[in-house]
Formats: structure tokens, C-alpha cells, sequence
């Protein structure tokens, strides 16, 4: 798993005006939940760009006043308009402690239903995935060679390490569909029995 490194900065107030300043200065208003105490604090907006515009999972070790915290990234609050980072919050992590998180999947292989002239489907990108922190995958690895048209990967399909899958089991994660263009050529083709093949 990759380590993303969090240089953060205690924070002196708690108040509404406070973290107004805090953000008009470029500053993201930040709280790590988890240990004994919730640890208020706040960093340089420029140094989540690697965490929260990524599609790759991450943990996050942040280092406040010289303390250092191993967490996952848990929620973000985005300005409704701007889509400016609000507030962010962490969630210590455990070595003996299982954690959930959502884990991107990844395509490999060549679908047989594509070489045909399938389209390959996404219904999700990422599946909800709870384990020790050493066992977490960084992605999750989808063969489709042997998926032909009309065929779906479920949940189920998922090969497990030491990780459980917490979506439902049978939920399609990918599917290979037939193109419009080709599926109403073929329906023209059933609906006129007399046209020449």
C-alpha cells in the first residue's frame, strides 16, 4: 500500500471564524478520529492534491508538531459551488485492528466478448473492502478473458485473499454488452426472416 507523507499544524480554536481564517489563508481545517482523543488540526490545501484527486488507495501518515499518526482518509466536505476542500477527516489505523475501505477495481485480460465486438461496462469502480491493514490490497484485479457477451462479473466472481468483500455478493461489477448499432442490426435481422444472409 502506498504511504502518503502529511505535515499538519495544531489548531488553536475550534470556532466557525477560526477555520474561515484557516481556509482563507490555504489552509484545510482537519480532524483524526480514532485514538483516545480526537486530534484537531489543520495543513496546506497543496498537499492533498495526491490523496483526494486520485483514484489510488492510500494510507496517510501525518505528522503534527513532530507526532506522527498512521490513517486512512474517512470523509471530505467540498464547498457546494467551488468544490473547494472544506474539511477533512482521518481515522487512525491499527495494526491489530481491521478498517473498511473502498478498494478500485482493476480490468485485466482481453474479453473474448470484446474481440467480438463487445463493450465492456462498469457498474462500480471500487468495492468496500474491511481487513488488517497489512492484508489491504491496493486494487483489486478482474480477469476477463473468459467473459463473452451478455456476460457479468459479480461480486462473487472476486478471488479473496486475506480480505472479505462487504458489497452484496450479487452485485454486477462489470458487464461485456452488446453495441446499439450491432443489437439493432441484429434485431432487424429477426424481425425480417426473408432478408438474404
Amino acid at each position: 500500500m502506498n504511504i502518503v507523507e502529511i505535515i499538519g499544524y495544531q489548531r488553536k480554536n475550534l470556532g466557525t471564524s477560526y477555520s474561515k481564517r484557516l481556509r482563507s489563508n490555504g489552509n484545510v481545517p482537519c480532524v483524526l478520529y480514532g485514538g483516545i482523543n480526537q486530534v484537531h488540526f489543520y495543513s496546506p490545501i497543496g498537499l492533498f492534491k495526491n490523496i483526494v484527486y486520485s483514484s489510488e488507495t492510500k494510507f496517510i501518515n501525518v505528522n503534527i508538531e513532530g507526532c506522527e499518526y498512521k490513517c486512512i482518509l474517512q470523509d471530505i466536505q467540498f464547498h457546494p459551488v467551488s468544490e473547494t476542500i472544506l474539511h477533512i477527516d482521518f481515522l487512525k489505523i491499527f495494526d491489530n485492528k481491521k478498517i473498511k475501505m473502498n478498494i478500485p477495481v482493476n480490468v485485466i485480460g482481453k474479453s473474448k466478448g470484446i474481440a467480438k465486438g463487445g463493450v465492456l461496462a462498469k457498474k462500480i469502480r471500487s468495492l468496500q473492502i474491511i481487513a488488517y491493514p497489512k492484508d489491504m490490497p491496493l486494487n483489486i484485479d478482474l480477469d476477463i478473458s473468459n467473459l463473452d457477451v451478455g456476460n457479468s462479473f459479480k461480486v462473487k466472481d472476486v478471488k479473496t485473499d486475506n480480505y472479505k468483500i462487504l458489497n452484496f455478493h450479487s452485485l454486477p461489477i462489470l458487464s461485456i454488452i452488446m453495441p446499439r448499432v450491432l443489437k439493432i442490426a441484429k434485431d432487424s435481422d429477426e424481425e425480417d426472416p426473408k432478408k438474404e444472409k
